[in-house]
């Protein structure tokens, strides 16, 4: 019996570490995506910085990429910029995809 457990133990471990990498990985596409909204925002330094961890706070309210695009145009129309949900939309796919390759 303690070999099923062993084995058992190994999987649940394996599982438990294959969700911190993807959480890990979607956080880090969700900080790149604000520091490129940032950027677009004419923010900088600190205050990109900052703006980025609000949209990886943001993707936290709810599963799903939406409310994190949804506040990205909506900051970005605020500030006057004309960038669609779709282009951001594919801005965070390809971060995705970077995020997960690392």
């Amino acid at each position: 019996m303690s070999g099923f457990h062993d084995r058992e133990r190994g999987f649940e471990e394996k599982f438990a570490r294959e969700q911190d990498q993807t959480f890990r990985a979607h956080a880090r596409a969700d900080k790149m995506l604000g520091l490129w909204v940032a950027e677009k925002m004419g923010l900088s330094g600190d205050e990109a910085d900052t703006y980025a961890m609000t949209l990886v706070k943001a993707d936290l309210r709810e599963p799903g990429d939406e409310d994190v695009i949804g506040q990205a145009v909506a900051d970005l129309a605020a500030k006057g910029c004309d960038v669609g949900f779709e282009e951001v939309k594919s801005k965070l796919h390809s971060f995705q995809a970077a995020a997960q390759s690392e």
